[in-house]
């Protein structure tokens, strides 16, 4: 079965078009545009004109591919900024005028679980694995076997993280300090519902890890083929998480596996997966390029 399915967060907005056989997903096309839906709504609570037209644009284009795709099936997923704004039925009114239905607009929880479900389907580790996908304005934390066990989505991602704390190029000390304490808050709840430090294997998820990651092997160019499954040691980890707070924007751009719309938050995205594999005392992440899409058809295809 063809489907398609939307994920809208804080920072970017994704499609991805699929055939669904036996519960194995085999893309058609994978595409992600970072339209930075959630830019100030840690401090205004709402979506700005800019970021709604922006995002807007985006799903037009995405409708466009799924009509031509012959997709059967389509879902849309809005997660954290649009759970967060007082004027988030503005934003459905316009994704239903482009795309002829409204998104879902889920808990962290259920966000939380389609994470899990994605990386899984493709990540073959036995025993207990925590399942984290940093996203913009919200990280979850999945702790589970076949089955989710416990999860927990916290008020934190890289962009609510450098809007709130790091706001100078670079970032001083003191706004530094004040992010991983804010970062460190968050992680320590999610420990304390999940327990996530008993897991046996760290599976990171979203642009912040895969990022994180290009950087860590020194690639040429961004190669999602050589990032899928990669294993980052928590040490290779903390060395890219303090080149990136220490840079400047220009140092940031400048890296070829950059993608234009991280070049802000990547140093906020970074210092949580940091403070994360502090936290459960990981050696390593392996990262995943599949994650909530994957999670979304295949609940589609059932």
């Amino acid at each position: 079965m063809r489907v398609a399915a939307i994920d809208c967060g804080t920072n970017s907005i994704r499609l991805l078009i699929a055939d669904v056989d036996g519960g194995r997903v085999h893309d058609v096309s994978r595409v992600m545009k970072v339209v930075r839906l959630g830019e100030g709504v840690d401090v205004s609570g709402r979506l700005s004109p800019a970021a709604l037209t922006r995002t807007w644009d985006a799903v037009s284009e995405y409708a466009a591919a799924i009509e031509a795709s012959g997709a059967q099936r389509l879902r849309m997923v809005a997660t954290s900024a649009s759970r967060d704004a007082a004027n988030a039925d503005e934003f459905v009114a316009g994704v239903v005028a482009r795309l002829g239905q409204a998104p879902e607009v889920i808990s962290g929880d259920h966000e939380a679980e389609l994470s899990f479900r994605g990386a899984r389907s493709v990540l073959d580790l036995p025993g207990e694995v925590l399942v984290v996908d940093i996203g913009g304005g919200s990280t979850e934390f999945v702790v589970g076997d076949t089955d989710v066990r416990a999860a927990l989505s916290v008020d934190m991602g890289c962009v609510r993280m450098t809007e709130r704390h790091l706001r100078d190029d670079p970032p001083s000390a003191a706004q530094i300090r004040a992010a991983t304490s804010d970062i460190d808050d968050a992680v320590e709840s999610a420990r304390a519902v999940t327990a996530f430090e008993h897991a046996e294997y760290f599976i990171g998820l979203a642009g912040s890890v895969t990022t994180v990651a290009a950087l860590a092997l020194g690639l040429p160019a961004y190669d999602s083929t050589r990032i899928h499954g990669s294993r980052i040691s928590a040490a290779d980890v903390h060395r890219v998480t303090q080149q990136m707070l220490a840079a400047t924007r220009a140092q940031r751009a400048a890296e070829p596996v950059m993608h234009p719309g991280r070049v802000d938050v990547i140093g906020g995205g970074a210092l949580v997966l940091d403070r994360i594999m502090a936290a459960g005392r990981f050696p390593e992440v392996i990262v995943s390029e599949h994650d909530i899409l994957d999670g979304i058809v295949l609940e589609l295809a059932q």
